[in-house]
C-alpha cells in the first residue's frame, strides 16, 4: 500500500484528541496504517513536553514530537529531549509590561523549560479544568526564578483574540503572541512557531514540508499549514485557521483525521 504523503503532522488538543483527551479506535487505526504505508506521525503540539508524554505513552508512540509551540524536540521512545529552546525572562518581562500599559494588569502562568518542568501559576490565573498539573505560585517572583519555554497571560475582561491581537500590537518585535487554544494566549521566544519545531523534526527523519499533510484546529497551527504541503482544518478550527486551510474535515469528536487519512488511503491503495 503506498501514501502520498511521508510525513502527517497532527495537532493533539481539538484535533487528535477527542474532548475526553482520548484518542479513538478509529483514529488510532487510520495512524497505524498510515505508519504501515510508510509514513512518519509527528504530533506537534502547543503543550511543553510534561503536559504531553503521558498522551504519547498511552498511544504506545515511539516517535518524534514537537511540543512547547515547537520550543521543544522530543523523542518519545527513549523519553528524551532533543532540543529545547526558551524564552528570554528579561525580554518577556519587558514584553509584559508593554502591554499592561496598553490594556491593564493581566494573569500569568509560566511554562518551566525541561523534562519534569512545572507549570507555575500565578495569583488570578484561571486554571482549566482537567488532569494536567499546575504548582500555584502565591509570590508572582517565583514565576521567573528558573528558565522558562513561554508565559500564559489572561485578562480580566478581554476574550481571547482581543486579548492576543492587543498584545501583539504592544510587544513589537521583542516576543511572539499566539492564541493556542480556548483561554490559552501565550507569550513566545521571537520567531518560534510549530514550523520551526516541525522543520527539525522533519529533518532529522531526511524528511521536507513538501512531503508533509498536517491536521490542525487553533492560530497556532497557521504556520505549520503554511510550510507543510498540505494543510487539513477541523471542522471545529478557528475560523483564521480555516482560511488557510486546503481542506476542512469533520470535527475532533467525529474522527476528523481518520475520515482524511482513510480516503487517502483507498485512492493510493
Amino acid at each position: 500500500m503506498t501514501f502520498p504523503y511521508k510525513l502527517v503532522a497532527t495537532d493533539l488538543d481539538g484535533t487528535l484528541l477527542r474532548d475526553d483527551d482520548t484518542v479513538s479506535e478509529r483514529t488510532r487505526e487510520a495512524l497505524a496504517a498510515v505508519t504501515a504505508a510508510g509514513a512518519a506521525h509527528i504530533i506537534v503540539t502547543g503543550r511543553a513536553v510534561p503536559w504531553t508524554r503521558h498522551i504519547l505513552d498511552d498511544l504506545g508512540y515511539e516517535g518524534l514530537a514537537v511540543c512547547g509551540q515547537g520550543a521543544q524536540v522530543y523523542h518519545a521512545g527513549e523519553h528524551k529531549l532533543l532540543t529545547s529552546l526558551t524564552l528570554d525572562r528579561q525580554l518577556a518581562g519587558l514584553a509584559l509590561s508593554k502591554v499592561e500599559a496598553e490594556v491593564g494588569p493581566l494573569a500569568l502562568a509560566a511554562s518551566r523549560d525541561g523534562l519534569d518542568g512545572e507549570v507555575l501559576v500565578g495569583p488570578g490565573y484561571r486554571v482549566q479544568e482537567g488532569p494536567l498539573p499546575a504548582v500555584f505560585a502565591e509570590d508572582p517572583a517565583e514565576l521567573w526564578s528558573a528558565p522558562l519555554n513561554k508565559v500564559y497571560i489572561q485578562h480580566p475582561d478581554l476574550d481571547d483574540d482581543a486579548l492576543a491581537k492587543a498584545a501583539r500590537s504592544a510587544v513589537g518585535n521583542l516576543v511572539d503572541v499566539v492564541m493556542a487554544g480556548p483561554g490559552v494566549v501565550e507569550i513566545l521566544p521571537l520567531g518560534l512557531t510549530k514550523a520551526t519545531g516541525l522543520s527539525l523534526a522533519a529533518r532529522r527523519l531526511g524528511l521536507k514540508a513538501a512531503d508533509t499533510l498536517a491536521f490542525g484546529d487553533m492560530p497556532n497551527d497557521i504556520p505549520m499549514f503554511a510550510w507543510a504541503r498540505r494543510g487539513v482544518a477541523m471542522a471545529n478550527a478557528h475560523e483564521d485557521l480555516k482560511a488557510v486551510a486546503q481542506e476542512i474535515t469533520t470535527s475532533n469528536e467525529d474522527d476528523g483525521i481518520a475520515v482524511v487519512l482513510e480516503r487517502l488511503l483507498q485512492s493510493y491503495g
